[in-house]
């Protein structure tokens, strides 16, 4: 594989997308309140339980990655397929960290829309970031990375 080619080719840029929709939904949100959860419901520690927990999965797996000497951004090339950690689980964990961030403040801000807009980021990532990414590790590791494919799913 020569160096021009040795990347995912990604669409779009994961944290990019993510920053896209919270701040689209934040904003939808202000103009035209959404809310969906009870009153009484402690929204605010909730969301921010739920926020955290995906910080601390993207951190986790960012480390991983970093530790197994290999890149996190999928412009560069990859080095290695990454099976420890929350690798051991998910094929993804850095998106699902991301899925669990755009919960935590759709939860911590009573915002219908944030979860609204998890199905075109889903769309983006699973199609524009995630396929990609899927067909290039094939490429180059082949079967090691089918092999790894049988056995850890790609979201959970």
């Amino acid at each position: 594989m020569n160096e021009a080619s040795d990347s995912s080719g990604a669409a779009v840029r994961p944290p990019i997308v993510w920053a896209l929709a919270a701040v689209s939904g934040l904003v939808i949100d202000w103009l035209y309140p959404l809310p969906f959860l009870p009153a009484a419901m402690p929204a605010g520690w909730l969301g921010a339980i739920v926020f955290v927990v995906g910080l601390a999965l993207l951190i986790w797996a960012a480390t991983t990655f970093r530790r197994a000497g290999t890149h996190i951004h999928t412009v560069q090339p990859t080095t290695t397929i990454v099976e420890e950690g929350p690798y051991r689980y998910s094929r993804n964990p850095i998106y699902i960290g991301m899925f669990l961030g755009l919960i935590g403040l759709a939860v911590g801000f009573d915002s219908l829309w944030l979860l609204i807009l998890l199905l075109p980021f889903y769309l983006v990532i699973r199609y524009g970031v995630v396929a990609p990414e899927e067909a290039y590790l094939e490429r180059k590791f082949g079967d090691v990375y089918r092999a790894y494919k049988t056995r850890v799913r790609r979201w959970l």
